[in-house]
């Protein structure tokens, strides 16, 4: 956690030393609707959403008109549902998010196109077995979990409409580029994280 505060840190530190333009800080959160993408190993899973949240601080720097780069510091629930012949299985996983966006205006008006890399931290992953054998399987997929990559690369893009010059709305799809183990199991499948969310963001 340490290693992912001083990265953060660094981030928007360089951020602002680079700025030609003034800063704006601001702060967002808002809705996650994320689902999972089966790799090729054991992927004989149906799933569902698992809703979830995510909020955080952000940076505005503009670049050229037109153009900002806006990185973010983020926490962001991901995860799936799994219905099994035993029950129903959740898998909630936390992340700190750390996008790296380009903010690109369209025609002047109010919208713009956000697209970018994303690096993203594992702190924590939550099982939840809904049946009369949970206590055992719930051990079997927190060892399969035990297993997961702590750091994943992947990327982002979507849109941002400001309302006016201190709140926006926005809308993206995040994707993470790497699986989340190398193979997956009887219990846990070899996927990769993928997010839709909505939100809204305010600007000081």
């Amino acid at each position: 956690m340490k290693k992912i505060i001083i990265l953060a840190i660094c981030l928007f530190t360089a951020g602002a030393v680079n700025a030609q333009s003034p800063i704006r800080f601001g702060i967002k959160g808002g809705l996650n609707v994320p689902n999972i993408i089966k790799g090729d190993g054991n992927n004989d899973y149906k799933t569902k959403v698992n809703p979830g949240f995510n909020a955080g601080i952000t940076l505005d720097i503009m670049l050229i008109k037109g153009l900002a780069f806006t990185p973010e510091l983020l926490y962001s629930t991901k995860g799936y549902k799994l219905e099994t012949p035993l029950g129903e299985f959740k898998q909630t996983t936390h992340f700190v998010d750390i996008p790296i966006l380009a903010t690109i205006n369209v025609g002047g008006s109010g919208l713009n196109l956000v697209v970018g890399p994303q690096v993203s931290f594992l702190t924590s992953t939550k099982n939840k077995y809904s049946s009369d054998f949970g206590p055992t399987i719930e051990e079997e997929y927190r060892e399969d979990s035990d297993k997961f990559k702590k750091s994943l690369l992947g990327g982002v893009i979507g849109f941002r409409y400001d309302i006016n010059d201190k709140f926006d709305l926005h809308g993206r799809y995040a994707l993470d580029f790497q699986k989340n183990n190398e193979d997956g199991t009887k219990r846990t499948p070899e996927y990769k994280n993928q997010v839709f969310s909505v939100g809204l963001g305010m600007k000081f």
